[in-house]
């Protein structure tokens, strides 16, 4: 099952040249050049929050136009390595997709920053900042350069790791750092806010962690360990981490843990350092006993299983592959498949209890799932 789903969605994917639509790209709609629109913050984030949440697809009505987002790209790019290791034999093939999206993605690295950098490609009006298309995030851009350094990890791409060692520089000058007393901090979202936000520091910190085990440059190491300490203080005692400190990020869901998950895994493997390994091992159990139901569908949050969706599977599919919860892995994956994937290959956005969203959302949903997917697969391959 898993391999037929996997060609299915690879497919769908490459016939589709990795474009395609986004829950968030309601702004790219021509409405939003007309003078009113434009400029109005509550306007702009009610109607692509109105266009995100529509059980039917809008955006063919409002000619928001298919884009390629570059965090598709990357993860794109994982799934391609992740491949590689699963079918040696078909290496070169996979190396040669590998190198193209490379490519496009040097191309999308926006201009004035101190490194390689991606942001989205749409303009997104957030709660708390404004950012304009392919302006860069500490989210998109860690997604990204963690692709790349699988990449480099798996199929030995240099260039890869070349724009990972640059993407540190972008860190670690253009991101906002909120300090705390101790000198600990915490990486802001991106370089236009100084929004706490605990997943997506730690992506910061992933990042470093892994330029650091290949360069052995001691700031790296040393500025990653500030920035664990930080969301590590703010694990609260059950395990969980809650989204972020500000006033309306105190829930608590599937897909943000597993990157907390990930990223300090990351950082306690490529630092060498067992100091928050505590940490890992409480956080770990509360995903693990709070976000799967016996059905083994992925719980949206911790309290709530709807909407079942599909970054939230494809997350639950990575960070169990990661803790070697491979049957948990394939039962998740396997649930997801016979209840989210179309039959032309892409995966539906969310299923809700009365009713299911089957908008195709290229980044969102079919890129996350060929991320998660082939990590599966490979990891399978190797035990």
């Amino acid at each position: 099952m898993l391999q037929a789903a996997l060609q299915k969605l690879q497919s769908y994917i490459e016939s589709e040249n990795y474009r395609g639509y986004d829950p968030y790209d309601a702004l790219k709609s021509p409405l939003f050049t007309l003078p009113l629109f434009k400029s109005n913050k509550l306007l702009r984030f009610g109607f692509q929050q109105l266009v995100k949440r529509s059980p039917v697809n809008l955006r063919p009505l409002l000619l928001v136009p298919k884009g390629c987002n570059p965090v598709t790209l990357g993860l794109c790019i994982q799934g391609y390595a992740n491949l590689a290791i699963a079918y040696p034999a078909k290496k070169n093939e996979y190396t040669v997709k590998i190198n193209s999206l490379i490519d496009e993605l040097e191309r999308l690295i926006p201009l004035g920053f101190s490194g390689a950098c991606w942001g989205y490609d749409f303009d997104w009006e957030a709660r708390y900042s404004k950012i304009p298309a392919y302006q860069p995030t500490i989210v998109a851009t860690g997604i990204i350069t963690n692709a790349l350094f699988t990449a480099f990890k798996k199929t030995g791409n240099k260039k890869a790791l070349e724009l990972c060692i640059s993407a540190a520089d972008f860190i670690l000058t253009d991101i906002h750092k909120t300090v705390d007393k101790d000198g600990t901090f915490c990486f802001s979202y991106s370089p236009f806010d100084k929004q706490v936000v605990f997943n997506a520091s730690m992506k910061g910190v992933r990042l470093l962690a892994q330029v650091y085990s290949e360069t052995k440059n001691e700031k790296l190491r040393e500025e990653a360990k500030k920035a664990v300490a930080f969301v590590m203080k703010n694990q609260r005692n059950d395990g969980a981490w809650i989204y972020s400190k500000s006033n309306a990020g105190g829930w608590i869901d599937n897909y943000h843990t597993g990157y907390v998950l990930d990223c300090l895994d990351e950082y306690i493997h490529c630092c060498n350092d067992n100091t928050f390994s505590k940490n890992l091992e409480r956080g770990y159990q509360f995903y693990r006993n709070n976000f799967f139901t016996k059905e083994y569908i992925p719980k949206f949050f911790d309290k709530k299983t709807f909407p079942v969706d599909s970054t939230a599977a494809a997350q639950s599919i990575l960070t169990l592959s990661r803790f070697k919860d491979f049957q948990l892995a394939q039962n998740v994956a396997e649930w997801t498949i016979q209840n989210m994937q179309d039959e032309k290959g892409y995966f539906y956005y969310q299923k809700h209890k009365l009713y299911t969203s089957k908008t195709s959302f290229m980044r969102w949903s079919n890129a996350w799932l060929f991320a998660g997917l082939t990590e599966l697969m490979a990891a399978k391959s190797l035990n």
